[in-house]
C-alpha cells in the first residue's frame, strides 16, 4: 500500500470514515470491521477514481456503500444505537446528549437509502454533493430532505 495512497484516500478521510462507520456499526469490534472493509476498497479501487468529483465526496461514496452492504448482510434491522461509535463533541451537556442519541435512533429506524441521505445532510453536505454521492438529482434530494426531516420529527415526537 502506498503511503501517498494511504494519506490521500484514507488518512486524510479517516474522521469522514468513522463518523459513517460509526453510525451504522453496532459495536467497536463491528466499527473496526466497517474501517477495514472501506481501507480494502478504497484500496482495490482507488485507481478507478477519474477525478470528477473531490477525493472526499468519492471517498465519501465509497464508505456509505461498504456500510449500507455490511449492515444488510450483518443484520436485517437496527432497533437502536448507541453514541459510543459516534463521536460527539465533549463540551456538550447531558440533556444535548439525549436529544442526539434520540436523533439517532430515530434515524436507525429509516430506510437504509433514507438513512443516507439524512446522514450526508447532518454532515451538512450541501443538497448538490448528496446528490453526486448517491446519485440523485439536486431537486430530489430536497424534496427527499424536507420528508425525512418531517418523519423524523414525528419518530422523535413518538
Amino acid at each position: 500500500m502506498s503511503s501517498t495512497f494511504f494519506k490521500t484516500f484514507v488518512l486524510d478521510n479517516m474522521p469522514m470514515i468513522r463518523h459513517i462507520c460509526g453510525v451504522y456499526s453496532r459495536d467497536e469490534e463491528e466499527l473496526k470491521d466497517f474501517i477495514q472493509e472501506v481501507t480494502v476498497q478504497l484500496w482495490k479501487s482507488h485507481e478507478k477514481f477519474e477525478m470528477r468529483s473531490k477525493v472526499s465526496t468519492w471517498v465519501y461514496r465509497v464508505t456509505l456503500n461498504v456500510c449500507l452492504a455490511m449492515s444488510r448482510k450483518n443484520r436485517k434491522s437496527i432497533d437502536s444505537v448507541s453514541l459510543d461509535n459516534v463521536q460527539v463533541s465533549e463540551e456538550i451537556d447531558h440533556e444535548e446528549k439525549e436529544q442526539i442519541e434520540q436523533l439517532y435512533n430515530a434515524v436507525r429506524k429509516l430506510k437504509e437509502a433514507d438513512r443516507a441521505i439524512i446522514l450526508l445532510y447532518l454532515e451538512n453536505k450541501s443538497y448538490k454533493e448528496i446528490a453526486e454521492i448517491l446519485g440523485m438529482t439536486v431537486t430530489n434530494v430536497g424534496v427527499k430532505v424536507n420528508r425525512l426531516k418531517t418523519q423524523l420529527k414525528k419518530l422523535i415526537d413518538g
